[in-house]
Formats: structure tokens, C-alpha cells, sequence
């Protein structure tokens, strides 16, 4: 039998009845992977397509309607367990996957993605060379150009295996639940202002948000203003001190457990969003 080549690869797995890509992004990243994603269902209409990621990428990744399974693993070392690692594994390799694709090249990753048990195995070069990589992975794509955007990185991997390529989409759709959610909370054209980024470096201090907001209310008295903020104790600190130090009823605070759906339906309804995260400026931009 004559082994299968980068570029053959989907001519001879064409026929394949599940998929797996192995993705631990969280939100950003994970935007960025909805565009391959839709790539490889529109190539594969037939089979069942899964994605596993972290639990905030699959936030993101439920709201993608090329999606049929998304599989969740917690990458936090006091949360996880060997028992539950274990039978996620399980799980996955009873669905028999015929095909697993790998866009990081991560350690961790390559892994998992050798874990999953699928039939053929195709992993980015993106990552570090390790001696057993073929062992675990017989397919590797080379390192894509770092230049482009991350999407593109991605469906030039899928383009070097035999994909014929189509103008990227961005599809999402909204959860109906959080998009109601949102229209209860939410007046239609406000501000969202997120004053937190995970990197402490990125962030304004509090009084440049306070001082932004005022002069914002200078020019336009009846803007509405929401805030949101994650669940760590420093950055809901940081929020309740741009609170306090305006003390406006114009300002709404989001609760602090805000779904990734919500808050996209938070942003259908902003006109402007203002902030430091990178993940939330992605998903501002996406819809």
C-alpha cells in the first residue's frame, strides 16, 4: 500500500466519518480557529466534526454551526484528576475517530491528539522537536509563515494537505438564551468597557478609566456604559474601584460569571468596545 502523502491527505481520508482537531486556545485563539474549521466541513459534509479544547475555547467553539461535538479538558492542575483525564480519553477513543488534525504543534497537544487513537494523524510543526513526534504523529505540516494572522496559518496547513481553499468565513451563531439575556441587560448602542487584560502590563490604571468615562459623559450625557470584568478577585478589585470613583448611575456592572455567549450578545448590542484583552477585542471584531 503506498503511505499517504501531506498532499494526498484528503484525497485518501475523503471518506472519513468522524473528525477530531485538537485545540487547547482559549478565546481568542479559538476565534481564530473557526475558519479552518468551516474549511474542513465543508470538505467533509458527512462526517461528524469535533473539536477538543479548553473549557473557554469551547465556549467559543459551540457557538461555530460547523460543529458537532465540542469535548472539554480542564487545564488547570487543582481542578483536573487522573480519573477524569482518563476517561476522557476513553471517551474519545471509542468514537473511532478516521482523522485527527493538530494546528499548535504543543507538547500537550501532540499528545492528546496521539491519545484520541485516530486512524490518520496530522500535526503543525509549529512547536518543539522532540525524537518521538513521529512515533506519535506520521504526518507533520511545515511551519507555516508566522506573518500571516493565525487563521490563515491554519488553512495554509489545511491548503499543503489537499484542501481546496475557499474565502475564509467567520460563522457564529448566537445562543437565542444569551442574546434574550443580553437584550434584558443591556440598552441598545452602550459602551463596553473591559479594564482588565490577563497580562497586568497591558491594563490602563483605574483613574485613566475613570477619567475617560467623564469626559465621554461631557460630550455625550446619555451614553449608557457597561462594564465587565472576570472572576479573579484582582480584576473584579479593579472594577469596583472604577465604580466607586465615578459613582453613575450611567455605569452598569456585568456579573462577574459572564458566559462566553453573553457576553457576544453583549457586544451585538455596543456600539464600541473599549479594552486591553486581546480575546475580547477578537470576538468584538468577529461579530
Amino acid at each position: 500500500m503506498k503511505p499517504t502523502t501531506l498532499s494526498n491527505i484528503y484525497g485518501e481520508t475523503r471518506d472519513a466519518k468522524k473528525i477530531i482537531v485538537v485545540h487547547l486556545g482559549f478565546l481568542g485563539d479559538s476565534l481564530h480557529l473557526i475558519p479552518p474549521l468551516a474549511e474542513i466541513k465543508r470538505h467533509y459534509p458527512r462526517a461528524e466534526l469535533h473539536v477538543l479544547s479548553s473549557p473557554l475555547g469551547c465556549e467559543v467553539i459551540r457557538m461555530a454551526p460547523c460543529v458537532d461535538h465540542a469535548w472539554s479538558v480542564d487545564l488547570e492542575r487543582s481542578r483536573r484528576t487522573w480519573r477524569g483525564q482518563w476517561a476522557l480519553i476513553r471517551a474519545l477513543r471509542r468514537e473511532k475517530f478516521d482523522l485527527a488534525i493538530n494546528f499548535s504543534g504543543s507538547d500537550r497537544t501532540i499528545i492528546l491528539t496521539a491519545l484520541t487513537g485516530a486512524r490518520v494523524r496530522v500535526a503543525h510543526a509549529a512547536g518543539r522537536h522532540h525524537f518521538w513526534n513521529r512515533w506519535v504523529i506520521a504526518h507533520w505540516v511545515p511551519k507555516q509563515d508566522p506573518d500571516q494572522i493565525m487563521s490563515e496559518q491554519f488553512r495554509g496547513m489545511l491548503a499543503t494537505c489537499g484542501f481546496q481553499l475557499e474565502p475564509p468565513r467567520l460563522d457564529l451563531k448566537l445562543d437565542d438564551h444569551a442574546v434574550a439575556w443580553a437584550g434584558q441587560h443591556v440598552p441598545w448602542g452602550a459602551l463596553h468597557v473591559s479594564v482588565n487584560s490577563a497580562n497586568p502590563l497591558k491594563e490602563w490604571s483605574v483613574e485613566h478609566y475613570i477619567d475617560l468615562l467623564k469626559k465621554l459623559w461631557l460630550r455625550q450625557p446619555d451614553l449608557p456604559v457597561v462594564a465587565s470584568a472576570g472572576d479573579r478577585e484582582r480584576e473584579r478589585a479593579r472594577l469596583r474601584a472604577v465604580a466607586s470613583g465615578l459613582n453613575d448611575s450611567r455605569l452598569r456592572l456585568l456579573p462577574e460569571d459572564l458566559t462566553i455567549a453573553q457576553l457576544a450578545g453583549v457586544l451585538t448590542r455596543c456600539r464600541l468596545h473599549v479594552g486591553p484583552d486581546s480575546g475580547t477585542m477578537h470576538l468584538a471584531v468577529a461579530l
